[in-house]
């Protein structure tokens, strides 16, 4: 969708007012919001409770949203507006503000912040900002690292109207490339549902057996005899909480910088109420050898606990990440996504996930994993809905899942002990691996209800083995041991690549991110599953020409070979000492609004490894921020050479190399031999242009 939406100050394109803070931009896309007519957020101006503040209007105190020091109140629906005006011109508070859900989306509650995120055209001076920025009465808060001209305002109090207005507004100026609200969605903990118990770790290793496929582990053994991982290397394991006294993290020197963004200090641990899902998912990942229950892939790992509030914006999101970087993360491992059907990340969020991909490990980047999600539904796609429970879901549905398509991210599905799909994994062409875990049906976890299970249920039998991993000590939690085998979903497969990734930069540390991306791809085990989708009825369990599978992506991961890889792989030094020039002076139209794009190829023929790149481009276009443009690599490698940050220029012509685009060294060490693709993309409609021409320079 177009992120120049003709959303003018005086409302000449024609959308009333009344509607305009029922649209957002997000992340060049627009979502709908329609009010929920029950609920709505305060924030004080002072240390004040709940309770006390509920004195102050009618309304009936529900919960407490941590990231933004929200606090959510229940009306009837005839006093919401009566109940907020009381509220806004209460003394006590700061800001209030009403529930949103988006369009299409199943119970799930967009909360609103108080800040506003603006890219600015590239030519745009401080003084025309600061201008901007008084007319709405917004107040500067910080850059955003890796986006260039682009700041994060507050909603000042002399504001007269919300965040989604105001920014609305903003996107109508020619001055401005983008302006987002900062939203609060929850977190969706990636759980399964309870199964019978088993406690054997079938997916290390295995020689056969009741329901257990020949091959469906992830030779872990072996891959030990190499390495064990060495406490260099941090996994950094983002999650709700962390039982930090199990016996599993109590190495010496096991535990580095862990951070609780709930409770606002340094001891992310459970409360005595809820399943720890964070200290299974990191036990899986990097649980000491010491001689009592499980395993990790990675025991002699060090290990960084992160605990979310629960909740997700722009916000949680960059200290989350700029902290892994930081605090020297090599991996970081999230099994969570979004309580929704479509969430596109925003521009901070996107940068943010950016920034660890390739500032962090001194420019190498930390390798980034989110699970694929549980749903049994494309991370990206459509689907016609029928058969859910109150028709929460109905009718052609989109869905997305912003983390999982991320261009540095690592995305996991599941796969079984029997190396089938698992029935809920979710899946897709932005699939990179899959990983052994249980079986069972497809759910998603709606906010306002808790778990429930309102998809159609899969009437055939779901065979295959169950998972075990490290439980909270002594409390309520997956069972009244300090090991469950209560666990599974694509929240238990994420941590064994992650810890598979520890172990690979265990074994060689120059890598890059890239590097540790294609060695967990071109190492995987082509499993494959012939049979339809018990629900959906589709085949997507082979390979196409490219070695890719939308359930399976590249393969289920093999430590062994992995690792293998890792050490063969050594980073060179070398200088390049001799250039192959190559280039395209095919002029290609670049078709409006088209994700496909145009690619323009450059073939050579010789085989010796790259030393060193760059990439000369030379385009026109109408309006230039509405381009993405990527290098592809023989091997499909892909790295964003520019994205959506050049303003309203019309002519691009520049050169892009390793030193100003240190992501072109994740394209560094390979043989040079085969097709590179320059791949254009227009993104929004209404200008146009064309690629003139394109050089490409590879150093041997």
């Amino acid at each position: 969708m177009n992120t120049k939406a003709n959303l003018s100050e005086n409302s000449s394109s024609g959308i009333p007012n009344s509607s305009l803070e029922m649209i957002i931009q997000r992340g060049g896309e627009e979502l709908i919001l329609e009010k929920v007519f029950d609920r709505f957020t305060v924030r004080s101006n002072a240390n004040i409770g709940p309770l006390q503040l509920a004195e102050n209007f009618f309304g009936t105190w529900r919960s407490t949203i941590i990231v933004s020091r929200l606090e959510l109140f229940r009306v009837a629906p005839s006093k919401l507006e009566m109940a907020m005006s009381q509220a806004r011109s209460s003394e006590n508070v700061a800001f209030a503000s009403h529930v949103y859900k988006i369009k299409g989306n199943p119970v799930t509650s967009v909360y609103l912040s108080d800040q506003i995120t603006i890219e600015f055209a590239s030519w745009v001076d401080s003084a025309t900002i600061n201008a901007i920025a008084a007319k709405f009465g917004l107040v500067l808060y910080k850059a955003v690292d890796g986006l260039p001209n682009t700041f994060v305002f507050f909603v000042g109090k002399q504001a007269t109207q919300n965040p989604i207005k105001i920014a609305n507004r903003l996107q109508g100026n020619s001055c401005i490339i983008a302006s987002e609200p900062n939203i609060i969605i929850h977190q969706e903990p990636l759980y399964k549902p309870r199964d019978p118990l088993y406690f054997q770790q079938w997916y290390l290793n295995h020689n056969g057996g009741n329901q257990l496929a020949y091959g469906s582990h992830i030779s872990m053994e072996k891959a030990w005899d190499i390495t064990r991982g060495v406490p260099s290397v941090i996994l950094a394991v983002v999650d709700d909480d962390f039982d930090l006294n199990h016996p599993d993290f109590m190495g010496s020197g096991k535990i580095v910088a862990p951070l609780d963004l709930k409770d606002k200090d340094f001891l992310p641990l459970p409360s005595q109420k809820q399943p720890s899902h964070g200290t299974v998912c990191a036990a899986i990942a990097i649980a000491e050898e010491n001689g009592t229950g499980i395993a990790g892939v990675a025991p002699g790992c060090a290990f960084m606990p992160i605990r979310t509030s629960g909740f997700i914006d722009d916000e949680s999101i960059e200290t989350i990440f700029d902290w892994a970087i930081e605090k020297g993360a090599s991996v970081i491992s999230c099994s969570w996504g979004v309580s929704g059907v479509y969430f596109p990340l925003s521009l901070r969020q996107r940068a943010a996930i950016t920034r660890a991909a390739t500032k962090g490990r001194n420019g190498k980047g930390c390798v980034i994993l989110f699970a694929a999600g549980n749903a049994n539904r494309p991370i990206n796609g459509t689907v016609y809905e029928r058969g859910w429970a109150k028709n929460i879901v109905t009718g052609k549905t989109q869905w997305l899942n912003g983390f999982a398509v991320h261009p540095d991210v690592i995305t996991v599905a599941a796969s079984t002990s029997l190396n089938k799909k698992a029935a809920y994994s979710n899946w897709g062409n932005n699939i990179s691996v899959c990983a052994p875990s249980n079986n069972a049906q497809p759910r998603i976890w709606f906010e306002q209800t808790g778990f429930i299970y309102t998809q159609p249920a899969i009437a055939a039998s779901l065979p295959g083995r169950k998972k075990v991993g490290a439980d909270q000590l002594e409390a309520s939690d997956y069972t009244k041991d300090d090991f469950t085998p209560f666990f599974g979903g694509t929240s238990s497969a994420t941590p064994i690549v992650a810890g598979v990734a520890a172990l690979i930069l265990s074994a060689n540390p120059d890598l890059t991110v890239q590097q540790v991306k294609r060695i967990l791809e071109e190492t995987a085990d082509k499993i494959v599953d012939l049979d339809p989708d018990g629900q959906l009825g589709v085949r997507y369990g082979s390979y196409d020409d490219n070695g890719h599978s939308k359930w399976f992506g590249y393969g289920k991961v093999n430590a062994l070979s992995a690792v293998k890889a890792a050490l063969s792989l050594q980073a060179s030094t070398a200088i390049a000492t001799e250039n192959i020039e190559g280039r395209n002076n095919a002029i290609l139209a670049i078709p409006d609004n088209d994700k496909q794009g145009i690619k323009s190829p450059i073939v050579v023929s010789d085989s010796s490894f790259v030393r060193d790149i760059q990439v000369s481009v030379n385009i026109t276009h109408e309006f230039l921020s509405d381009l993405e443009i990527y290098l592809i690599a023989p091997n499909n490698q892909r790295v964003l050479l520019q994205s959506r940050t050049l303003g309203r220029r019309n002519e691009l012509q520049t050169t892009y190399c390793v030193q100003t685009h240190p992501v072109l060294k994740n394209l560094l060490n390979q043989s040079a031999k085969g097709r590179w693709q320059l791949w254009v993309i227009d993104t929004a409609p209404q200008d146009v242009g064309k690629l003139k021409n394109w050089e490409l320079t590879l150093g041997i």
